[in-house]
């Protein structure tokens, strides 16, 4: 029976060349590249699509080409850039606060740490002077991570008067987040 197995997948097995012309096949080897691309897009005439901060633009010529570009960012006030703690300033700005203290714990090759920056950038304005905001790179200080028993980013801790108060584990929406702050301010 694994015989057979193995002499059926090395008959489907298909060359990684980019400019093949035929896929070796025991079902059918008369396919040819020019058979197997996909459907083509002919436009749709004049209509553009506007959907989402996207516009388009449409050729005139021939069969209408859609181009979709990115609209900038609405003009909004500068995103807040968290300062950020280490080794050396960890005890004076979170543990000696005299607020209580937001502090992300995140990695820059971290995908989802990307995703929750804007949100910890808005409570950082929606709460300040009510709340300090920090973040912690892992990877440059690995010692705090540990202390707190940091196993998966983005983590999102709250100190007040010294003290660890809640941990909040992963990219969680802004309410989620503003329900764990308001408990403690």
């Amino acid at each position: 029976m694994a015989a057979a197995a193995a002499t059926l997948l090395e008959s489907l097995t298909i060359p990684r060349s980019s400019s093949f012309t035929s896929i070796p096949s025991p079902i059918s080897a008369s396919y040819r590249k020019s058979q197997l691309r996909s459907p083509q897009f002919h436009g749709v005439g004049g209509i553009g699509i506007k959907s989402a901060g996207l516009r388009s633009r449409t050729a005139r010529r021939g069969a209408a080409r859609i181009v979709c570009e990115r609209n900038p960012p609405p003009e909004t006030a500068a995103a807040v850039d968290l300062p950020s703690v280490n080794e050396s300033t960890w005890q004076s700005l979170v543990l000696e606060s005299d607020i209580p203290v937001l502090v992300e714990f995140w990695a820059p090759w971290c995908g989802p740490c990307r995703m929750i920056i804007p949100v910890i950038d808005e409570l950082a304005k929606q709460y300040a002077g009510k709340l300090k905001c920090f973040k912690v790179n892992t990877d440059e200080s690995p010692s705090i991570a540990t202390k707190y028993g940091i196993r998966s980013i983005p983590t999102v801790m709250i100190f007040k008067n010294g003290e660890k108060k809640d941990a909040v584990i992963g990219a969680v929406p802004k309410s989620t987040l503003t329900n764990s702050i308001e408990k403690f301010l």
